[in-house]
């Protein structure tokens, strides 16, 4: 390598012509054509560059200088590349790993320790230049967004495992609103997490110290309901042997998590609409309103705008409640969470049941990222809990029953777009414009192989695109068409 080439472009003033920062990428590559042919596109492309042809010095760099991004070549002279992912620090660039070794095993090593996205030469310049750009996007998003209860040497916040900027965003929204009265409505599938968030707004918040009151709006039947929300006198119907003060009142002061509140019968969403307008509440039986002071929290993972367009959810009640409204991403709309939340939670698991220090196999970790996961975190913390009760040894051999490939490829596919062609059946118009006609007989793969080279199609060939399409990392789809085209 050119030493002294290197020196210039790392040495060079990091402003563009009207004194705004240029984002500094760092190229750790031993190959001095390469590095100077990346170092080329990106200055052109308006990146400062700084190289690195070892290990050593990388770390020197990464010691004494700040970058967005760094290209990191995992055969290096004097180690395994791999050593730089192992030891980042809090303020450690995004990294993109590219190399030559294209094995799914180098892939899952380096998306589990934190590399943004894995890149396999030879590396075209368009894809190059748009993993940096959004590499680079990521890293400003999330200096600018990250909240101040995120633990800076870990990813849990509030109840929640990940750091990705989809979860940067939920947890920016959380600390903003906590302490206000307004009330929050929260969206997303099963599985998100959305009582986690209405236990995050209220440990974030001043009444963290009193009650938080949860109560799941479709698991109580109609006519209970109203009497576990509000309580009720002695007497007041048959099998009320004794005063009870429902939720409302047991959460005053606190907050009330009103869960599946699109399930509420419209008679008790008129009564709910008052206690929010007035404050006051009515016991069952009882002639005497008293006030309340509660936050509400509330949450579905139903559409509620075609709930109240159905006539099952009153319009005005849905205004009142979505003061805040929050939307919880899927699980494979978070990226690298995926592997960090199974570490996290299958360690968690394996204490409780008593199993020691167990570790997930490649195989596993494999699954894990092209699985749909359809139950969001849910279904992942069930089949690591099967896979942990049932392991023989100390290794997590993770088995999605066969049962659930259907449901998976029909979620994801509700998911897509309809490729141009593909006609929508009735029983799927009321999920997303895909067909599944024709697909009877498919393996899950070959399904997926369609839907994927579908989205290429659609975005013109750029991968890039294609992937943010299907919400999946870009080097997902570089690792499958590689293996199709083998």
């Amino acid at each position: 390598m050119d030493h002294s080439k290197r020196r210039r472009l790392a040495g060079r003033i990091r402003t563009d012509g009207v004194g705004m920062a240029k984002p500094n990428v760092l190229i750790i590559e031993d190959s001095p054509s390469l590095a100077l042919g990346y170092a080329a596109q990106l200055e052109e492309a308006g990146y400062l560059v700084t190289l690195a042809a070892t290990l050593a010095e990388a770390r020197e760099a990464l010691s004494s200088g700040t970058f967005a991004a760094a290209l990191l070549d995992l055969q290096l002279p004097d180690g395994d590349g791999l050593t730089l992912l192992e030891a980042r620090t809090e303020d450690a660039p995004a990294f993109i790993v590219i190399t030559s070794d294209g094995s799914l095993s180098r892939a899952i090593a380096a998306m589990r320790l934190g590399a943004f996205d894995f890149l396999v030469k030879p590396v075209s310049g368009t894809r190059l230049l748009s993993t940096i750009r959004s590499a680079v996007d990521q890293v400003q998003a999330a200096h600018k967004q990250a909240p101040k209860g995120l633990p800076k040497d870990d990813e849990r916040f509030h109840g929640f495992i990940g750091r990705s900027l989809a979860m940067q965003q939920v947890y920016r929204t959380i600390e903003q609103v906590a302490n206000s009265r307004a009330a929050v409505f929260v969206t997303g599938e099963s599985g998100t997490g959305k009582e986690v968030t209405a236990e995050a707004l209220h440990a974030a918040s001043r009444r963290s110290s009193r009650a938080f009151v949860a109560i799941n709006c479709g698991a109580i039947p109609e006519n209970l309901l109203e009497s576990e929300l509000f309580g009720h006198v002695k007497g007041a119907f048959t099998g009320a042997v004794e005063n009870r003060i429902g939720a409302a009142k047991a959460a005053d002061g606190g907050t009330l998590f009103l869960d599946e509140i699109c399930e509420m019968e419209l008679k008790l969403q008129v009564k709910l609409l008052r206690f929010l307008q007035t404050g006051l509440i009515q016991q069952v039986g009882s002639s005497r309103a008293e006030p309340v002071d509660v936050r509400i929290v509330c949450a579905t993972n139903r559409d509620p705008f075609r709930e109240i367009s159905e006539g099952r959810f009153r319009e005005d009640l849905f205004y009142r409640l979505n003061v805040i409204p929050l939307h919880l991403p899927a699980l494979r709309e978070r990226g690298g969470d995926i592997l960090l939340l199974a570490e996290r939670l299958a360690a968690s698991i394996a204490r409780e049941e008593g199993r020691g220090e167990m570790e997930l196999s490649n195989a596993s970790r494999a699954q894990i990222l092209a699985h749909a996961w359809p139950g969001n975190v849910r279904e992942l913390q069930n089949s690591l809990r099967r896979a942990i009760v049932t392991a023989l040894g100390n290794e997590i051999e993770i088995d999605i029953p066969h049962g659930t490939a259907g449901r998976t490829a029909r979620a994801a596919l509700a998911t897509f777009p309809s490729p141009q062609g593909m006609p929508v059946p009735a029983d799927m118009q009321g999920l997303a414009p895909v067909n599944l006609s024709g697909l009877e007989g498919l393996t899950l793969a070959e399904v997926e192989r369609m839907v994927i080279e579908a989205a290429i199609e659609r975005q013109n060939g750029n991968i890039t695109q294609a992937a943010k399409s299907l919400a999946v990392n870009p080097s997902t789809i570089y690792r499958k068409l590689e293996k199709w085209n083998s």
